[in-house]
């Protein structure tokens, strides 16, 4: 017994007819026969009585009827609110978001919430770390999302995701053959690394340390993007975020290889002042940025 059948067999019932309820949900008068059937199996009971010409309904059809009605009436009633409550839930939402988030994911995510929320604007702003964490205490952007998000008296944080850190290189390198990396295959590589001030190159410092492997940078950079662009023309290799390097991996430009510190993980994070109170837009972006699987 499903949703369907039963709108199915109230159509048969106010029409009178087993072709006319057939129609008007777009199935044979066959098909309609042997659906209701099977709700006088499942109910034990007799709801149409057929030997009559035209079908009479029985007193057990006629209750069911108005059951039936009745659910079908408070499901249109319910869903209709729920339409118009989406049509008009809407407004501008300004998101501060990094450069290696917003360039790989923001895009799709927009057209995504874009789809249940057609009335929401949302203005995204690429930005480095710190300037993200500026914009919101600042109010320039009602939602800042960023990694290695860190406490602040201003902000709260709302933990998203973790990507795992990979190690990457150009696909003619020797390591790119490897199923794994370990700490001192790193040893004797141009190493392209962050610049120092930033939380990422400060985890991958502590876990190559941890290992006793202490490598000195060829190249730094603040940002993804440049590395990337510098291990596809062969500069050196160098650890990011999975996710980050999907599109390269795919289009042959690089390779990437899991790492032997499983504890290397980028925490990506969704900031917004503690003291401002969030449009009901805002909210339900949160909370479809937090079911979004990844």
């Amino acid at each position: 017994m499903n949703f369907q059948t039963l709108s199915l067999y109230c159509e048969v019932i106010r029409s009178g007819s087993f072709s006319l309820g057939a129609t008007a949900h777009h199935i044979s008068q066959s098909a309609a026969s042997q659906s209701v059937r099977q709700l006088e199996i499942e109910l034990g009971a007799t709801l149409i009585d057929r030997t009559k010409r035209p079908f009479m309904v029985t007193p057990e059809g006629r209750k069911f009827f108005d059951a039936c009605q009745q659910l079908i009436e408070q499901f249109e009633k319910v869903k209709a609110e729920i339409t118009q409550q989406r049509e008009q839930l809407g407004g501008v939402v300004r998101v501060a978001v990094i450069y290696s988030v917003g360039l790989q994911d923001m895009g799709f995510y927009t057209q995504q919430f874009n789809t249940s929320y057609p009335q929401a604007k949302i203005r995204l702003s690429f930005l480095h770390p710190n300037e993200v964490v500026d914009s919101v205490v600042n109010d320039e952007a009602d939602i800042g999302i960023l990694s290695f998000p860190t406490p602040h008296r201003s902000l709260k944080v709302i933990p998203w995701h973790d990507e795992p850190m990979v190690f990457v290189c150009h696909r003619t390198n020797v390591l790119a053959k490897k199923k794994v990396i370990v700490a001192k295959d790193l040893s004797g590589e141009k190493f392209i690394a962050f610049e120092k001030n930033l939380a990422i190159r400060k985890a991958i410092d502590r876990a190559l340390r941890q290992r006793g492997v202490r490598l000195e940078a060829a190249m730094e950079f603040d940002n993804i993007e440049t590395i990337k662009q510098a291990i596809a023309i062969q500069s050196g290799v160098s650890i990011l975020p999975r996710t980050s390097v999907t599109r390269e991996i795919e289009n042959g430009m690089v390779a990437a290889v899991p790492l032997d510190m499983h504890e290397l993980v980028r925490p990506i994070g969704i900031i917004h002042r503690r003291q401002k109170l969030l449009t009901p837009i805002t909210n339900k972006l949160i909370e479809f940025l937090q079911s979004v699987k990844r």
